[in-house]
């Protein structure tokens, strides 16, 4: 008789505890802790004081009678809205916007269409025509102001009385004009680079599907390039409007915002620096500050909408 023999069994292995994967809220947090430091840097610097204007501009205060204050509500704005020079400053504001901005584009894009084409030395014009646009802005209108427009010593006068035309005093005659070249000529080549990137985004086999089918140049330009540049267009025009309407430099340096050349921020530099009315100045700031962020709200959903055309064409 043979004695059978039964392994002992094994003991019963005990599940180890599941490991939980990181929430997706943790997670989002991790990607965006590197981002933390940037973001309260522009918080202390950009909105804080933003903050602080917006307090003073609902006070009756100046700064040579600190003691004197006192809270006024919405007075500043009406005061800024109902004052004739400031009033004014705001229509300057528009106008020089808007010829500016109309301007560049026009010049950009012939620049663009321009640069499009293959020719020697292409490398070489694009980098002269991308120069005004690197330039100090303060720089480029004394440039304007001392080596173009002096009437005694300037390069036009220089030129017009080599042909025996007339020597005008440029800024004295057409002060608003001045202003307005000094800034297309800074601001061309910024609406140059942005027509010329959508004009290489073109779709090349339908151009060469129209020149087969015997569309010409001009047809070619109005029935597919224009629509296909409609939204380069519109960026430019509201990112150049974003910060035109801010352009300080060449009013205080080309004019000093005399002659009926005062935008509405050399109107707020007067209120602030000159008057020292802490309040009026801060509320035409933030008012200032508001249209901005209307422009800037129109050129952000332009700027998506771009990239939402490229990923889909991707």
């Amino acid at each position: 008789m043979t004695a059978t023999t039964t392994a002992p069994s094994a003991a019963p292995e005990h599940p180890r505890p599941a490991v939980r994967p990181p929430s997706n809220r943790l997670r989002a947090w991790a990607t965006r802790a590197p981002l933390l430091p940037a973001l309260i840097f522009m918080i202390v610097v950009t909105q804080l004081p933003f903050v602080a204007t917006l307090v003073i501009s609902f006070f009756d205060w100046n700064a040579l009678y600190p003691d004197a204050r006192s809270f006024t509500g919405f007075a500043n704005y009406g005061d800024v809205l109902s004052d004739p020079a400031l009033r004014k400053s705001v229509w300057t504001t528009i106008l020089l916007t808007v010829a500016v901005v109309l301007v560049s584009l026009v010049l950009g894009l012939a620049l663009a269409l321009l640069l499009d084409r293959r020719f020697k030395g292409r490398g070489v014009v694009r980098t002269l025509l991308i120069a005004p646009f690197l330039v100090v802005p303060v720089a480029a209108a004394l440039l304007w102001k001392h080596v173009l427009y002096n009437p005694e010593y300037g390069l036009l006068n220089g030129l017009l009385h080599y042909v025996g035309g007339p020597q005008p005093d440029w800024i004295s005659n057409t002060p608003l004009l001045a202003v307005e070249a000094s800034l297309v000529w800074q601001w061309t080549p910024f609406m140059m680079l942005i027509l010329l990137a959508g004009l290489q985004s073109r779709d090349q086999q339908q151009i060469e599907a129209a020149r087969v089918d015997g569309a010409g140049d001009w047809q070619i330009f109005v029935h597919l390039t224009l629509p296909h540049l409609r939204r380069y267009l519109e960026l430019g025009a509201l990112l150049g409007s974003i910060y035109i309407v801010q352009n300080f430099d060449a009013v205080f340096t080309i004019t000093s915002g005399g002659l009926g050349t005062a935008n509405l921020p050399y109107t707020v530099y007067q209120s602030f620096y000159q008057a020292h009315e802490n309040g009026l100045a801060s509320a035409a700031g933030v008012l200032v500050v508001i249209g901005s962020i209307i422009i800037a709200t129109f050129a952000l959903r332009v700027v998506s909408s771009l990239f939402r055309e490229e990923v889909s064409r991707a």
